[in-house]
Parts: structure tokens; sequence; C-alpha cells
């Protein structure tokens, strides 16, 4: 079975990259944590908040890969010589990976109350109108 994309349409020229990213976007792990919110602070600003308690700043590293940004966190296990009675709080690590625009940069990141917060900013693109000059035959 052939599989059919969106961008094989013909009014849609040259999308084959914008296919690439929906089909990256699709295959990113769903496993739900770390919970985060995306919040649209106004027309061209937004903000992605990462639920991280117990995470240290140097447990966290913010990356961005391809137009992609990549968030990680790694904790240390500390729990050598303790004794648990029950351990609900696991040391783990995650990575959770967001699809960024072409003009979407990120401005500032900031750790408060094991909440990573994200700031983003899309920068309005150039108005450019060409003319193409049409020759004889």
């Amino acid at each position: 079975m052939t599989r059919i994309s969106f961008a094989s349409h013909p009014f849609l020229l040259g999308f084959e990259e914008l296919d690439r990213l929906v089909e990256r976007t699709a295959k990113t792990g769903n496993d739900g944590y770390p919970p985060y919110n995306i919040e649209q602070v106004d027309e061209r600003t937004y903000r992605i908040t990462l639920a991280v308690a117990g995470f240290a700043e140097e447990d966290l590293s913010i990356t961005i890969e391809d137009h992609q940004l990549v968030i990680r966190g790694r904790q240390q296990d500390d729990s050598a010589g303790r004794v648990f009675l029950h351990r609900g709080i696991a040391a783990r690590q995650f990575q959770r990976s967001f699809v960024l625009a072409e003009g979407v940069d990120v401005t500032t990141a900031t750790l408060e109350r094991g909440l990573l917060h994200v700031d983003l900013s899309r920068s309005l693109p150039d108005s450019i109108v060409q003319k193409i000059e049409i020759k004889r035959g």
C-alpha cells in the first residue's frame, strides 16, 4: 500500500520538508512525562511550561536540533545507602521535543518552583513581492 501525504498535492510545491516534520512529530514519544502546557502569550509570543519538580538546573538541558526544541532531564540516583519503606518518587529521565516553525526562536528559559518555562517568539516575515520577467520565446 502506497502512503499518500498532503505534500503530494499538486498545489503544494516544495512542502516535502513540512511533510517530514509532521511525520517526525507523530513518532515523538507520548508517555505523558513530564506534563506540560503550551500557551500563547500574545500574537507572536508563546510559553512552554514543563512540570519538572525535583530537577535542578544542572539536571536539565535545552537544545535546538534541526528546527526541533529538545528538552532533556536526567536526575542523579542518590539512593545508595538509603533504606526506603516505600519508593514512589523515582529518579527518572525524560526527553520532550517540540517542532518549531521557521522564524520561531527561544528567547529565555527559567526554572521556578519546579516549573521550567521556555519562552518563544516568532519574528514577522518580510513581505516580499517579486516581479518575474516574461521572456519572448
